[in-house]
């Protein structure tokens, strides 16, 4: 049966670049919306004190969210598509070029599968 999306729960370790930057983090959601296709229906960055930045882009297929732990070097991204014409894998490829973490794990979850 076809899935009626497409949803990446990613781990960043070790990430060396942007951790703490909300201008970066929004600037990447927004190509990684463009380069995956999707639709934009709008952009949240959130910075916390003393530090850490939540963002989220909400498209019409779903939605791409980050949230950072600078003191930890680490970001957790979830990118969640619905349909065909969106590619998520094209996202986390920009949120990967954002942080160059040194280890990523990656679960791929196919919603909307009735068993």
């Amino acid at each position: 049966m076809k899935a009626l999306g497409k949803q990446l729960v990613v781990e960043m370790w070790g990430c060396t670049r942007n951790i703490n930057d909300p201008d970066a983090v929004r600037s990447a959601l927004k190509e990684a919306v463009e380069r995956s296709h999707a639709t934009v229906l709008s952009i949240q960055v959130h910075t916390f004190n003393p530090n850490g930045v939540s963002g989220v882009a909400v498209i019409a297929e779903s939605h791409i969210s980050v949230h950072t732990w600078p003191e930890l070097d680490y970001a957790a991204v979830d990118v969640f598509t619905c349909g065909d014409k969106a590619m998520p894998d094209e996202a986390l490829e920009v949120l990967r070029d954002l942080f160059q973490p040194q280890r990523v794990d990656v679960l791929e979850v196919r919603r909307g599968i009735q068993l």
